[in-house]
């Protein structure tokens, strides 16, 4: 996946990918006083892998 001519459909995927895998909002946690403190979707750049 290093190459370095991506098409934009595959550079807007991986844009998306690396935009969901934020962490949940403090104010989340704050409002539901930590009982949401992980994000269920969360990916790890070593353990999971992209299917793009």
């Amino acid at each position: 996946m290093a190459n370095r001519r991506k098409s934009l459909a595959r550079k807007s995927r991986l844009i998306r990918a690396t935009k969901s895998n934020r962490r949940v909002p403090s104010w989340v946690m704050q409002r539901t006083s930590r009982r949401v403190t992980r994000h269920p979707k969360r990916r790890s750049w070593r353990r999971g892998h992209l299917h793009l």
